[in-house]
C-alpha cells in the first residue's frame, strides 16, 4: 500500500511539472496573428468621421506582452507608440493611404511584425452657410470644415482668400463697373473633398436682365408689390426685355426695400439715374422716391431721400436723383440699402409704375 501511494504521488508531481513547462499563450508562437490580419482590420482601426483624421489603433491577439505601433506617418518619437495588451493609441492622420506596422513581442522577447493597410478619407463639408454684411464682409460656417477659401469674383485668375473657422473677412470694395460679380466660398475638408457656395451679388447697376441675379425688392405696406416683368413698352429710351414693376400699396408710406450685397459707393458718383415708365397720364407730376439707408460710417436713415416727379406718360423717361444736393451726405459715403416709394403721403393704392436701369454716375 505504501508503494502505491508513493507511485501515485510521483505521477501527480510529474503531471504538474509537465503542465508548467509551456504555459498557453506565452510560448512565443504568434503565427496566429498572421492569419487574422485581414479579418481584424476593422477591429484594429477605429477611424473618426469628423475630418479630424483621428484613428484609434488597437493591437489584437493573444500571447503578446507588448506591441510597438509604427504609424506609417510622422518622424522621430512621434512616429510610433508602445501599448500593452488590451490598450490602444490614437493618431491624427492627414488624408491618404498608409501602412501601419505593428511589432508584437512575446514574454520571451520574440517579435512578429504585421503590416496593416490604412486609408483615411475626409468627408465633404456639410450645411455650408455664408453670411454677408456691411461692405461685403464675408463669414461662413459648415459641418466638418477645416477652413474656407473666398473668391470675390472681381479679378481674373483670382487666388482665394483664406478664412478660418469663425473668422469674418474685412470689408471688400468692388470696382464701380464690370458687374455683376459672383462670390464663391469653398469649404475645405482638409483633404480632397470640398463644398462650394456661389452667389451672384446684387448691387448697382440694376437692369433686371441677368438670370442669375436675385433682384430682391422686399415690400412693406398692405397691397404693396414688386416683381420682375416683361417690358411693357420696348421703345424709345428702353428696349430691354425685363424691367421692375412697382404696384403702390394701400398705406401712403408703403414701398420696397433692397439690401445691397455690393454697397452703393458715392466715391464712384453721387447721381442715381433711373429709367421710369408711367402708363397713366393722371400720374404725371407724382413723385418717385429714391431713399438710401443703412450707411457705412455716414448719416442716419432719413437723410438720403430724394423725390423726382414723372413728367411723361406712355413712354420711358430718365429720372435723375442728385444726392450731391444733400449737404449732410459725405462725398464718399456708402449705402447698403435702397428704398423706393411712389406718391407717398398721398392716396394712390394700386397705381403701377415701371423702373429699370438704375445706375450711379457723376
Amino acid at each position: 500500500m505504501k508503494i502505491f501511494k508513493y507511485i501515485f504521488g510521483l505521477f501527480v508531481l510529474l503531471t504538474f511539472t509537465f503542465s508548467c513547462t509551456e504555459q498557453d499563450g506565452i510560448d512565443g508562437d504568434l503565427s496566429f496573428i498572421q492569419g487574422a490580419t485581414s479579418s481584424n482590420l476593422a477591429k484594429i482601426f477605429e477611424i473618426s468621421n469628423d475630418n479630424s483624421g483621428k484613428v484609434t489603433i488597437t493591437p489584437l491577439g493573444d500571447g503578446f506582452s507588448r506591441a510597438i505601433i509604427n504609424f506609417g506617418h510622422g518622424a522621430g518619437a512621434a512616429a510610433s507608440a508602445e501599448v500593452k495588451p488590451g490598450a490602444n493609441v490614437s493618431y491624427a492622420y492627414p488624408e491618404g493611404s498608409y501602412n501601419v506596422v505593428i511589432d508584437y513581442y512575446s514574454i520571451a522577447g520574440n517579435k512578429t511584425s504585421v503590416t496593416y493597410p490604412l486609408t483615411v478619407t475626409y468627408r465633404a463639408p456639410e450645411e455650408l452657410k455664408v453670411s454677408l454684411s456691411g461692405e461685403t464682409k464675408v463669414k461662413a460656417s459648415a459641418l466638418f470644415a477645416k477652413s474656407f477659401l473666398v473668391y470675390y469674383g472681381d479679378v481674373a485668375n483670382e487666388t482665394g482668400t483664406p478664412m478660418a473657422i469663425g473668422e469674418e473677412l474685412p470689408a471688400h470694395t468692388y470696382p464701380a463697373s464690370g458687374g455683376p460679380f459672383t462670390l464663391k466660398v469653398v469649404a475645405l475638408s482638409g483633404g480632397a473633398a470640398t463644398t462650394t457656395y456661389t452667389k451672384v451679388l446684387f448691387g448697382f447697376p440694376i437692369d433686371f436682365e441677368h438670370p442669375d441675379v436675385t433682384y430682391f425688392f422686399g415690400t412693406f405696406g398692405g397691397g404693396q408689390k414688386f416683381e420682375k416683368v416683361d417690358n411693357p413698352n420696348k421703345s424709345g429710351l428702353n428696349a430691354s426685355n425685363k424691367v421692375g414693376k412697382f404696384t403702390r400699396g394701400h398705406e401712403s408710406w408703403s414701398g420696397t426695400y433692397s439690401p445691397l450685397n455690393i454697397p452703393l459707393n458715392f466715391a464712384n458718383g453721387n447721381k442715381i439715374k433711373v429709367l421710369a415708365y408711367n402708363p397713366k397720364p393722371e400720374n404725371i407730376g407724382k413723385n418717385l422716391n429714391v431713399e438710401l439707408e443703412w450707411s457705412i460710417n455716414g448719416p442716419a436713415n432719413g437723410v438720403g431721400v430724394l423725390k423726382v416727379p414723372f413728367t411723361k406718360s406712355g413712354e420711358w423717361e430718365e429720372l435723375i436723383f442728385d444726392f450731391s444736393t444733400i449737404t449732410a451726405i459725405p462725398a464718399d459715403v456708402k449705402y447698403t440699402q435702397l428704398v423706393l416709394r411712389f406718391n407717398n403721403t398721398a392716396d394712390g393704392a394700386g397705381d403701377e409704375i415701371f423702373v429699370d436701369n438704375f445706375r450711379l454716375t457723376n
